[in-house]
């Protein structure tokens, strides 16, 4: 009976988790329906239990025998092995109290279950085995002199990563598409409000292994911090941070991929003019979420690495796609303008789409001109922080195309001014003449003065 479900969830004894005390920058993440996204963002909160601390767990009296720096360095290894006990739980939390049920209830099929939960499975012995040697390296008094040489020789596990991290924009698509279930909603509700979740919901256990990813480096650098140029753990604690940094940057790229490849799989196209190879060719999706235009019609806009495209969110087939809202502007051609409160002027037969407040408020306008056409969209963000998101997004879009655009320009340079007789000689290319490249700077500058002025229109 599904009036019934939190009954039949078996208890899960809820143990300590710990919280870091910093504040992470999401490198992997999601954004949220009305708000544009890029690469670092804030974790959303999640509740955590109680700290554990190193100097309250174990024999206080070797505390008098070591400095504060080394006692500093003690906590930041303890922090570690707390992390993997704690993340090791959770995720046999989300197997035994999510995924095992809705199995056993019919709630979702297993083929869902598998998209959703993914290798979820397969990190906790990974974790497991990390756990095992931080314990094995703790002497009987707590104290834990070498742990570099153990992250070297595990930290290649991690790339087990690039395949689940890269999973989650599917995921949380189909769950969020599942949550429609009332059967599914009912289950998730009831969960959320047994006191094993600790009020969090099934998305944030299967966002923990990404968390936990991108703390790594932040556990490294605490350790760093408190051990020594001349200490025998030294050399092997930077190696690991250079692994680890390589490691987080290389998944998070894949991810990126992943998600622009999602959603350009899920536009739909009215016509064949629409297709753009701009669209085909993008590999990052710098951000994107729903923004109203000027009549209160609620779109979806995708700003990828060469193109914006705007869209409108509809179902087909029982799956969320998005159906392209006239042509694609490019990156390059594409003028933009923040909008002041009140310059806006509001239009359409859609009443009551903006409340009073909203209706002069959070305006920006994006314009495409090409040959004799103009392209024109006024754009209301969700508040001034999302708008101020989306003109970040825009500008750095610009810069970054401008940019190559300047590199290709100077290498076309430098390969005109090679010898022709000798085309091997890569010291003489050294002599190409500044002055094209100096030419490019100055309508990059040009360019972005311009973009900062009112561009005109409505």
């Amino acid at each position: 009976r599904v009036t019934s479900l939190a009954s039949l969830i078996s208890p899960v004894k809820a143990a300590p988790l710990k919280r870091i005390g910093q504040t992470l920058q999401r490198s992997i993440s999601f954004r949220s329906d009305c708000r544009p996204w890029g690469r670092q963002i804030a974790p959303a909160i999640t509740k955590r239990r109680d700290s554990k601390l190193w100097s309250e767990t174990f024999d206080l009296g070797l505390g008098h025998m070591l400095s504060s720096t080394e006692i500093k360095r003690q906590e930041a290894i303890f922090e570690l092995s707390q992390g993997e006990q704690d993340l090791i739980e959770d995720l046999k939390l989300a197997k035994k109290a999510y995924r095992d049920p809705m199995l056993k209830l019919s709630i979702m099929t297993e083929h869902e279950l598998n998209q959703i939960f993914f290798t979820l499975d397969s990190l906790i012995p990974l974790h497991e085995d990390l756990l095992s040697r931080l314990r094995e390296a703790r002497k009987p008094d707590g104290s834990t002199d070498h742990v570099g040489h153990i992250l070297v020789d595990w930290l290649p596990c991690l790339e087990t990563y690039n395949s689940y991290c890269s999973n989650q924009v599917a995921a949380k698509a189909l769950l969020d598409h599942k949550k429609q279930d009332h059967r599914v909603h009912d289950f998730l509700q009831r969960c959320l409000e047994s006191p094993f979740s600790r009020k969090l919901d099934l998305w944030s256990f299967l966002d923990i292994p990404r968390s936990r990813l991108v703390k790594y480096p932040l556990l490294l650098r605490e350790m760093l911090k408190h051990t020594s140029n001349d200490h025998p753990d030294r050399q092997h604690l930077d190696e690991a941070m250079n692994m680890i940094q390589s490691i987080v940057a290389d998944i998070n790229t894949q991810t990126g991929e992943s998600e622009c490849r999602y959603y350009k799989e899920r536009l739909l196209y009215l016509e064949s003019g629409q297709r753009d190879l701009l669209i085909d060719s993008s590999r990052i999706l710098s951000c994107h979420g729903e923004l109203k235009n000027n009549r209160g019609a609620k779109l979806h806009v995708f700003l990828f690495q060469d193109v914006l495209v705007v869209t409108r969110a509809i179902t087909q087939n029982e799956q969320l796609c998005y159906q392209l809202h006239r042509q694609p502007i490019p990156v390059r051609d594409l003028e933009w303008e923040d909008l002041q409160d009140a310059e806006v002027r509001l239009g359409g037969s859609i009443r009551g789409a903006f409340s009073h407040s909203e209706r002069i408020k959070n305006f920006f306008r994006v314009v495409f001109r090409s040959g004799g056409q103009l392209q024109t969209h006024c754009f209301q963000a969700s508040d001034a922080f999302n708008k101020q998101q989306w003109l970040n997004c825009i500008r750095q879009a610009k810069e970054a195309v401008w940019s190559a655009e300047c590199g290709a320009a100077q290498t076309a340079c430098q390969d005109r001014a090679r010898p022709q007789h000798d085309p091997c000689d890569r010291v003489t290319a050294c002599c190409c003449s500044s002055e094209p490249l100096q030419q490019c700077a100055t309508v990059y500058r040009k360019h972005f003065s311009e973009s900062d002025t009112a561009v005109g229109g409505s």
